[in-house]
């Protein structure tokens, strides 16, 4: 075989080969290889299509498992059988009290009497979830245990003050944090903080690091005028990855809701890293549009996770 016809390493490398055997008259037979086209590159994974991983897989692995035991306790007319299905599906979920718990530590409530109110609301919410909605139970399991939470902070009446000018410095940190996170599209480090406000970095550590000693009333104060979210919300806990657990769980679902172009504004946004001029560029739009954009999604967000189990439609 002469060179011009012989397969190159390049050749080989970019194509399937299949082996064809021929032989010519009064020839020992040969063996040609017949290329085949490689299938195109997969696209680069949108917020949907990422590669799954592990803890992705179990999150789904307990949703879909979840979706059945409360099929089969509503196909059931035996109470004592239906009892016992929603029993395992508040064992299959009890990681999800755990999580909401997390943002909680260290603000004055031992974490087992938490993580009893937040259990306790996991059973309440297994016995009212209602599952014609079409809705994953995470969705109205996370906002029921973390309304428990908080009523027994209020509940349980506790407070310390901390020194007036931690107090003073607390509630200019709550709203500038606020902001920043808006902004930076992530939650503010401390020297970010102090460089807004304008305060030694070591003062704001000290100040958000007894957060805790707010009145547990105070814990649904927003965070400035007019603001619809709650100081309680910004709060750092003990455990970020409390928090990211809490999130992604209760995010997914309502984000599969949304129309494609608002999934795709959140991943160029809170995924890719981009700013709202880039975006306007991207989807051909102006950066006023993408603002109010943002806005709206997030609203809609927040609507879907306060209130799961609504009826709403999502453009």
């Amino acid at each position: 075989m002469d060179d011009i016809d012989r397969p190159t390493h390049s050749d080989l490398s970019d194509t399937s080969t299949s082996a064809t055997t021929i032989a010519a008259p009064h020839e020992a037979p040969t063996t040609t290889m017949t290329r085949e086209p490689r299938a195109p590159a997969q696209a680069s994974a949108s917020l949907d299509d990422r590669p799954t991983t592990p803890s992705e897989a179990r999150r789904q692995e307990r949703a879909h498992d979840t979706a059945d035991l409360f099929a089969e306790a509503e196909a059931t007319e035996d109470p004592e059988e239906r009892r016992r299905l929603l029993d395992r599906v508040v064992e299959l979920n009890l990681g999800l009290a755990t999580a909401v718990v997390a943002r909680f530590r260290s603000r004055g409530i031992p974490t087992d009497d938490l993580l009893q109110v937040a259990r306790l609301a996991l059973v309440k919410a297994a016995r009212r979830f209602d599952r014609s909605t079409g809705h994953e139970f995470v969705s109205f399991a996370v906002p029921t245990m973390r309304g428990e939470v908080k009523r027994h902070f209020r509940d349980a009446g506790w407070m310390v003050r901390p020194p007036r000018r931690i107090q003073e410095l607390q509630a200019r940190i709550a709203p500038a944090r606020g902001d920043l996170a808006n902004s930076l599209g992530r939650d503010p480090e401390p020297k970010e903080i102090a460089e807004r406000l304008g305060v030694a970095e070591s003062e704001v550590s000290e100040a958000m690091s007894a957060l805790g000693c707010f009145t547990p009333a105070s814990l649904d104060v927003p965070v400035g005028q007019d603001s619809p979210i709650a100081l309680g919300d910004v709060l750092p806990g003990q455990e970020n990855d409390g928090d990211a657990a809490e999130a992604r769980v209760m995010l997914g679902p309502v984000v599969r809701r949304l129309g494609d172009r608002d999934r795709r504004v959140l991943q160029l946004r809170f995924f890719d890293g981009l700013t709202q001029r880039e975006i306007a560029e991207d989807i051909g739009v102006t950066q006023m549009q993408v603002s109010r954009l943002l806005a709206r999604i997030l609203g809609q967000l927040r609507s879907d996770i306060e209130d799961p189990q609504g009826d709403r439609s999502v453009g």
